[in-house]
Order: structure tokens, then C-alpha cells, then sequence
């Protein structure tokens, strides 16, 4: 990834109680990466071997920690433990080193752009529910558990205006689908994360979030969010009006086509950024969610000459797609043997996204589904994340917590600030 800086314009106020305090001043970009005790933790766990041995030379290292473009901070970098697409969240992971911050991205009833995982997910990312002046503007208020059928709601940012938007307090994801109460079921956080950061952080526009990466002197991955209401929204808003838009706030802001890694799950909006936006198009990311079973996985791997027909450069699967396990072992994917021999630029999500990992081979789990049988514990993400970038050559990878890529890039001298 190509690298470089522009200036700032202004950032919204951060949240630390309700409503939010007046706007601070953008940040400098981070001097100092701060690693903490979690990629320690994770060598510490690894099987012996040459890796470990290697990984455990480079903690003792007393060379400065610098950030990497192979750190791609997914929904804020920080999401173990912080409220996605918080300002916070994005600070931290800029302080673990992530070169590259991520704002998924929705539009709201004013068709102005934020900064969310799904359009829909307020209701269990954010207080919405405890502010009933905006609670009745959702979509589908919420309903207890009752009669057999969960508790439930859906409060969407197309349901409230960008002002609105910006007065709530992002929390950390979870929702309870056996609550009785709206104070039941929302925060519900799992138990291998914490509530620790996520009191009422600051809620971002992607305005908001470009200001922070360009002060922070870091390179952009917004993904245009599949709508989860009918298009064209209010009768003339087109997704190619939604496409369009999301690559027009990053020009008129003055950030460069190297400098943005466009993302979608809808093919349909790649073609459109080839055609309309080539410059921008160079670096898109397709996310590929065509393989999600082990009947349809052969389509997938399939559909990627089709994709570098079309001229797409960069796919994004989800790790499974890549991995396979043998004889107890992780090996190459088909599919990643696949998009290698095309010359497809690989970027998976997302390292960090599961509990322990001492259980998946047991229980399973969706980020090692297709490999299960060649995890046994914590460590073994090091092992992972070894064969991607050996073996499959990845150029850099989705996290939730970035200073465990960041270790591993420094260690390994990958994509450097």
C-alpha cells in the first residue's frame, strides 16, 4: 500500500458522557506505538518451533514499535475490547499500529454517511433504545421475549437524521435475545470482551472519520455497506447515487485514489467504481462471501477468473476461505492456490473477531470453519497468520486488535511506517 499524508479538517465531539462535550482538537499522528501484553501472551501460548523461537527474539527487541499498512484496523482496530467505529476505538488502534483504518459505512435519513458495521445495528451498538425520542423513530421497536420468540428490535441509521445520529453513545455489540426489559437486552456483551471501554464513546460520521485518518497521517478503507432497506430510498436515491457518493466525500476531501481502499460485498458496485471511478477502483476490495459452505466453496474459487476478467485487482475473503487443514496441519486453500496463480492481491478479514481458541476445534467456529482440526490454542493465530503472509502472500489483513498484527509485521519487517 502506498502511503501519505494530508491535512485535517474537523472532527465531531467525543462522548464521554450525555450529551457529548464540545468538539477537541484533531490528533497528531501517534509517535509512540504501544504493543501491550497480548502478542506476548499469544508467543508465550504457540506450539515450540522456529516461529516461536523467532517471534520470541523479536519481544526482546528493544527497537521502537512502528505502525504497518499490513495492520488494517477493522471497524477501529481496538473492537476486542472497545465500541466499534468509536472514536476511541480508532484511537487505540492507531496506537497499536495500524497503518490503515476502516469505516464501514451507512447512510442515514438525510443521506449523509457514518460510520457503522450494518445499516441496522443500532440497537444493539448503540443506546438508541434508551433514548425514547429516538427509540420510536426505529424501524421495529423493541418487543420482549415472549410466547418462544426472542426479544427483539431494529434501529437502523436510515431512521434517524445525521444530528440525530450524532448525539448517541456507540457500545460494545451484543444483544440478549431472552430480555424482558430494553435494559436487558442491550449492552449484552460476551464474556471474553469487556465493558471496560465502552461507557458512551464517540460516535463517528465518515466525515468525521476521514478528518481522524488524515490528522492521524494514516491510508483509508471505507466499505459501502449492503442497504438493508428497499433501493431506491426514498424513491431516488439509487445505490449507484450511494456508490458515487461515498467515492466523492474522500475526493473532495483531498484524499488521493492511492490513499483509499474502497470495499463492497455487492459485485455490482465494484463494476460501477470500474467503470465510473477508475482511479478508485485500482485498490477496491471485493468481498467475497460466495463460499460460505462447503457445497458452494467450489463456485467460489471458480468465480475469481471471472473477477480478474473484470478487472478487479483486490479480493477480501474471509480467512477460512484461504486455510485448509491436513494431516492436522494449516496449508493453502484451493481458493488462495487459485487467487495466487491469477495474481489477485489478497487482504482477508479479520484476525481477532473469535473468543478463545482453545475450543474451536471442538465447538467451531466461522473464522477457522474450514480448518477447525488444526487449532488448539491462542498461540496458533500466530501460526495462522505466519502461513498467510509466507505461504499465500497477503498484503495485509483485517483486525480487531491491531498491535497483534503490528508484532508480527515489525517482527517481520512487513509494510513499514
Amino acid at each position: 500500500m502506498k502511503f501519505s499524508s494530508a491535512s485535517a479538517l474537523a472532527l465531531a465531539a467525543v462522548a464521554s458522557a450525555k450529551p457529548c462535550p464540545e468538539t477537541p482538537e484533531l490528533p497528531k499522528p501517534v509517535e509512540r506505538i504501544d504493543l501491550g501484553p497480548r502478542p506476548g501472551y499469544l508467543v508465550d501460548d504457540m506450539d515450540e518451533g522456529p516461529l516461536k523461537e523467532k517471534l520470541k527474539q523479536c519481544l526482546d527487541d528493544t527497537t521502537p514499535w512502528r505502525a504497518s499498512t499490513w495492520s488494517v484496523a477493522h471497524r477501529g482496530g481496538a473492537t476486542l475490547q472497545m465500541p466499534e467505529h468509536s472514536l476511541q476505538n480508532a484511537m487505540a488502534g492507531a496506537r497499536m499500529g495500524a497503518g490503515v483504518l476502516e469505516c464501514d459505512t451507512a447512510f442515514t435519513s438525510d443521506l449523509e454517511l457514518v460510520c457503522r458495521h450494518s445499516q441496522c445495528d443500532l440497537h444493539y451498538t448503540t443506546d438508541i433504545l434508551m433514548r425514547p425520542e429516538l427509540a420510536k423513530k426505529c424501524s421495529e421497536p423493541f418487543t420482549p421475549v415472549k410466547d418462544g420468540k426472542p426479544a427483539s428490535a431494529k434501529c437502523c441509521t436510515s431512521d434517524i437524521t445525521l444530528a440525530e445520529f450524532k448525539t448517541l453513545c456507540a457500545e460494545m455489540e451484543g444483544q440478549n435475545p431472552d430480555a424482558t426489559t430494553v435494559e436487558e437486552f442491550h449492552p449484552s456483551t460476551p464474556k471474553w470482551r469487556t465493558d471496560l471501554y465502552g461507557s458512551c464513546a464517540t460516535i463517528l460520521s465518515l466525515q468525521d472519520h476521514i478528518d481522524l485518518a488524515l490528522s492521524l497521517g494514516l491510508l483509508h478503507t471505507p466499505e459501502l455497506k449492503t442497504p438493508q432497506v428497499p433501493m431506491p430510498f426514498k424513491g431516488n436515491y439509487t445505490q449507484e447515487k450511494y456508490a458515487q457518493q461515498l467515492v466523492d466525500q474522500y475526493r473532495d476531501s483531498g484524499v488521493p485514489p492511492s490513499n483509499v481502499f474502497l470495499q463492497s460485498f455487492l459485485y455490482d458496485d465494484m463494476l460501477y467504481w470500474l467503470k465510473h471511478e477508475p482511479e478508485y477502483a485500482q485498490n477496491a476490495l471485493f468481498l467475497d462471501s460466495y463460499g460460505e459452505t462447503a457445497a458452494t466453496f467450489p463456485n467460489a474459487v471458480a468465480n475469481l477468473t471471472n473477477y480478474k476478467a473484470d478487472g478487479v485487482q483486490w479480493i477480501a475473503p474471509p480467512i477460512p476461505y484461504l486455510v485448509a487443514a491436513k494431516d492436522g496441519k494449516m496449508v493453502p486453500s484451493e481458493y488462495a492456490e487459485k487467487a495466487m496463480e491469477l495474481g489477485l492481491r489478497i487482504l482477508p478479514w479479520s484476525l481477532e473477531r473469535s473468543g478463545p481458541l482453545y475450543d474451536v476445534k471442538e465447538n467451531g467456529d466461522y473464522y477457522y470453519m474450514y480448518f477447525n482440526d488444526a487449532v488448539n490454542n491462542d498461540g496458533d493465530m500466530y501460526t495462522l497468520l505466519d502461513l498467510l503472509h509466507e505461504e499465500i502472500g497477503i498484503e495485509g489483513i483485517f483486525t480487531d486488535w491491531a498491535a497483534t498484527v503490528t508484532f508480527y509485521a515489525n517482527c517481520m519487517n512487513i509494510q513499514l511506517l
